[in-house]
């Protein structure tokens, strides 16, 4: 009589999980095609869809997993705030995420999803940039340990990076194209440091102030197909560019609260044509320019639906021109293709 009981209990609490998972799925609406600019003319950018979670993104937890998660709770597994994204090889997608202390990885060939931290369980106070070099190893830079990780691609947690030259702030971070060569902006320096592949010390470059060359709260790092540095100068309000040796070239944009103006650039990339793309976080927007930094088109506004944005950080742009930006205050990485180029 007991065991019908137990059996009993434990068939009814199963088809109650059951019907509670059926209850949580919800069809994605249908949406019409986003595109920029807006119809009827050509479009250069089209909106492919968003994700936070790994379901989102074909990544199901088995039945037992999700059994457990209705019994003990449920794994946080959804974006809290994401900062930057890389992808590797169309499969693994890398998400930066202070808000869960953590860099998500999705793993969509595998059907694996992991939140990679330090070893023993500790967490990463604050990850908030993202490199990624030919091999497909990560790099993170956490702004509050003023330290930079290294992750594999089977790695299950991140390993930090032998530095001979002390951090302050360490946002943004780059893996050259062309030399074996680490880039780490550091905010609070106001400077670009330079490391080999080893972690040793080659140079920095930059200072704080308002003349070529010198930083106000740099943030983030990219490189065009010239081999040319792009930093966001925040503060500063602007994008300089600098060969691969720190020297100043050029440098664009100035405050204003209009198109082509800049507020708060953070986020930096460029596609197959070098078209710059910045993330301006107060805008709620992702500004092109060309390599002059003439002003091209937006993509985006401030808001919550597809192709809207709320304080967005990070951008990355990978070799199918696909656009991933960080829509933080969003909770969600949105993607976009690039369909040609903007002139």
């Amino acid at each position: 009589m007991y065991k019908k009981t137990l059996h009993g209990l434990l068939f009814v609490l199963i088809a109650i999980f059951a019907v509670a998972c059926t209850s949580q799925m919800r069809p994605q609406k249908l949406l019409q095609k986003l595109q920029w600019p807006a119809a009827p003319a050509i479009a250069k950018i089209q909106y492919v869809r968003s994700f936070s979670r790994p379901d989102e993104l074909g990544i199901e937890r088995s039945f037992w997993q999700k059994l457990g998660d209705f019994f003990a709770g449920e794994e946080i597994t959804k974006m809290l705030r994401p900062m930057a994204i890389v992808t590797s090889g169309h499969a693994l997608v890398y998400v930066a995420d202070p808000g869960v202390h953590g860099v998500h990885r999705f793993n969509i060939r595998q059907q694996q999803y992991d939140l990679i931290a330090l070893k023993d369980d500790k967490a990463m106070p604050s990850p908030v940039a993202l490199a990624i070099d030919s091999a497909g190893n990560v790099f993170v830079s956490d702004s509050k340990q003023a330290a930079i990780y290294k992750i594999t691609a089977d790695a299950r947690y991140a390993e930090k990076l032998a530095l001979n030259k002390t951090l302050k702030q360490p946002t943004g971070i780059l893996i050259s194209r062309r030399k074996p060569r680490l880039y780490v902006v550091d905010t609070g320096q106001h400077q670009v440091l330079m490391f080999n592949t080893k972690g040793e010390f080659i140079k920095s470059f930059g200072q704080r102030g308002s003349e070529p060359g010198e930083f106000n709260f740099p943030t983030m790092i990219t490189q065009d197909h010239q081999g040319h540095l792009l930093v966001t100068d925040s503060m500063n309000f602007r994008v300089q560019i600098f060969d691969e040796d720190g020297h100043f070239i050029k440098a664009f944009g100035k405050q204003g609260d209009a198109s082509g103006y800049m507020s708060r650039p953070k986020g930096i990339a460029v596609d197959n044509s070098d078209t710059v793309y910045v993330v301006d976080s107060l805008f709620h927007s992702v500004q092109l320019f060309n390599e002059d930094g003439r002003y091209l088109m937006k993509l985006g506004e401030q808001g919550s639906a597809a192709g809207e944005f709320w304080l967005p950080t990070g951008i990355f742009i990978d070799e199918r021109q696909n656009i991933y930006v960080a829509d933080s205050h969003n909770q969600r990485v949105q993607v976009f293709k690039i369909l040609g180029a903007v002139q």
